[in-house]
């Protein structure tokens, strides 16, 4: 990921600050991987940070009005991060730093047990929150004292992220037919984000989050935790912990963006980062608001 930004003004330049911040090359683990080194969760977040602060450089040099009339911005996970810096919350150095504390926290807290994230989409009548509570039972019944199951990220009408421990995520899948769900795949993630499992990463970031300057955002900037705005620097620090043992409210996020009422013109929106995922949700969540919608490409293969 990061190919296709390199000829943009300031994009080496961040990647070079990124380095000094990181103590390793992350341009060149965007480049050329390997790729189970860039997965891990420890490099895949300021990975995902850079390069999408990266991806408005480019939006910046193409489409400059873009930049110049954009009232609100938001992000998914360690998105909110570029979101806010984006919206001059935050600084970019800074911030990085703190997304370098919360990946490390994060990827310690998966380590302590094995936990993951299962992606799921569900019948109209699938009850998640009644299969969360079996697959706990289940890992009672396996000697599992104080299970973890929940939904992690609301993504789209019928479309989950269920996380917690292994076994719960391995009985949803054993049972999803039951369960109502037409289609289950686990994430290459090392462990279940936003859920109590990663209460132990909350003290790191809390600290960290203390030290950086924040300001309150220049433009609507939308919280993970409740798709509302970010009112003031307190919310933003509040909110930013809060994230990692909350679930992605995303679906909510985008129905609060993206309220008309009828006949009313909807914004151009644009996908700054590496992926489609989140104009994928947009689409099955506002098909009217997606028209609008395109993905400013950040790797080389995209650009052919």
């Amino acid at each position: 990921m990061g190919r296709g930004l390199l000829k943009y003004p300031n994009v080496r330049e961040m990647f070079g600050v990124a380095q000094k911040i990181l103590g390793y090359d992350l341009l060149s683990l965007c480049l050329e991987g390997p790729e189970e080194e860039l997965l891990k969760t420890v490099h895949c977040q300021p990975a995902v940070f850079v390069t999408s602060l990266a991806a408005v450089e480019r939006l910046s040099q193409e489409n400059p009005q873009a930049i110049e009339t954009c009232v609100a911005a938001a992000g998914f996970s360690v998105g909110e991060f570029a979101a806010l810096v984006f919206s001059g919350s935050m600084n970019f150095a800074e911030a990085l730093y703190a997304v370098k504390v919360r990946a490390e926290a994060m990827q310690k807290a998966s380590e302590l047990l094995p936990s993951g994230m299962l992606s799921v989409i569900g019948r109209p009548q699938a009850q998640y929150k009644n299969a969360c509570l079996q697959a706990k039972e289940h890992c009672k019944s396996l000697g599992i004292e104080e299970p973890v199951c929940s939904v992690a990220n609301y993504l789209f009408p019928d479309g989950r992220v269920i996380a917690g421990h292994q076994p719960a995520l391995d009985f949803l899948q054993q049972n999803s037919r039951r369960l109502q769900f037409t289609r289950t795949k686990l994430l290459p993630v090392s462990g279940a984000f936003h859920t109590e499992l990663m209460a132990a990463a909350t003290e790191p970031l809390r600290d960290v989050l203390r030290q950086v300057e924040i300001r309150r955002p220049e433009i609507n900037v939308y919280s993970n935790v409740d798709g509302k705005r970010y009112m003031n620097e307190s919310h933003v620090r509040r909110q930013l912990v809060k994230q990692l043992v909350s679930p992605v409210k995303w679906e909510q996020t985008l129905h609060e963006i993206y309220e008309r009422t009828q006949g009313e013109r909807f914004p151009h929106t644009y996908e700054v980062g590496p992926g489609k995922q989140l104009g994928a949700t947009l689409q099955r969540c506002n098909r009217k608001a997606f028209m609008t919608y395109a993905h400013v490409k950040v790797t080389a293969y995209e650009e052919e």
